[in-house]
């Protein structure tokens, strides 16, 4: 079948990007044919797009999408035609109208969870899941700091971390993203481009500094992040929005109060399947009980995602960023 698909051919900017016409084949062994209706827009498509992440080329772009089953391979069990289902974190192609997908990789979308809030909400709520649950547990009297607060993960970590007890502040870059991070769970909110962060963090925490420290940002914040932190706190360095983090050498991490240094993938902690239904069923149970709140603040048509792309580099962008299909 034929349809339409965003690819690229050379990693770069957004004028990489080209919206074509290809084939897509019938399912193989263990596959499903997923006709989407929302297709999310992260930060790593666009790592994936400027060679960040370097990517074996021609290819498509996006790792997240909600949909329906229109056809099933050989061997998949549990899946029926027109089935509400949604991905995350790959195969790498969902910038189309339809993709294949693992059915190993599918999860599927109860009825209290739109296809817009799925796509929305499935790779950013599942990294929220491990990082507050698995890669560093928060509970109730920790306090944490977020990076990028008013993001698509960062105000749905800031949600839970909240719900969960803990005291939660938030880094910003304008007066309209602080209103949202306080609307969003942060108790404090520091304007990481006007104000100095870890001197903000030790006079907010009586000058012990953050539990653990969830940095999204990168370059940009990697300094004052590090020295936000309390003794055996934990640093957990999961994007690169500002560009690469720079390398941390053992002594610094024990000179500055024998802290923790994670870098975790999303991949690692749904590996199993087991683990990745685990979490999806977290997720949208917190939907559902409005613990976590998805805010689609963004909505492009599908043939936009390099509009889509250019505003969420500038920083443009709130919460999260739907493509819409039909």
């Amino acid at each position: 079948m034929h349809i339409r698909a965003w690819r690229i051919a050379h990693q770069g900017g957004p004028e990489v990007m080209r919206y074509e016409t290809v084939d897509l084949p019938a399912p193989k062994v263990g596959q499903v044919l997923v006709r989407h209706t929302a297709v999310g827009v992260n930060f790593i498509d666009i790592y994936h797009r400027s060679g960040l992440y370097p990517l074996p080329l021609p290819s498509g772009l996006g790792v997240e999408a909600a949909g329906t089953v229109e056809q099933i391979g050989d061997g998949v069990t549990g899946l029926a035609r027109g089935d509400r289902v949604a991905y995350a974190g790959g195969p790498i192609g969902a910038y189309a109208e339809a993709a294949l997908v693992p059915a190993a990789r599918l999860v599927r979308v109860p009825d209290t969870v739109t296809d817009p809030d799925a796509a929305a909400s499935l790779l950013k709520g599942l990294t929220a899941c491990y990082l507050l649950h698995r890669t560093f547990r928060v509970q109730r009297g920790h306090t944490v700091l977020v990076s990028a607060a008013a993001g698509g993960v960062g105000m749905i970590l800031c949600q839970w971390a909240s719900h969960l007890g803990a005291t939660v502040i938030g880094c910003v870059s304008s007066g309209e993203k602080a209103q949202l991070a306080h609307a969003n769970g942060c108790t404090h909110t520091i304007d990481y481009r006007t104000e100095d962060v870890a001197r903000r963090v030790r006079e907010i925490t009586a000058g012990e500094g953050v539990q653990v420290a969830y940095d999204s940002v990168g370059k940009d914040t990697f300094a004052s992040t590090l020295d936000s932190l309390a003794p055996l706190g934990m640093f957990v360095s999961f994007g690169n929005a500002s560009g690469p983090a720079p390398d941390v050498s053992p002594a610094v991490l024990q000179n500055k109060g024998s802290l923790f240094f994670t870098r975790p993938s999303l991949a690692h902690y749904t590996a199993r399947r087991e683990d990745l239904d685990t979490m999806a069923r977290d997720l949208f149970a917190a939907i559902a009980r409005g613990i976590v709140k998805v805010h689609v603040n963004q909505t492009y048509p599908l043939h936009e995602a390099d509009r889509a792309h250019r505003d969420l580099a500038a920083r443009a962008t709130t919460g999260s960023t739907v493509l819409m299909l039909g």
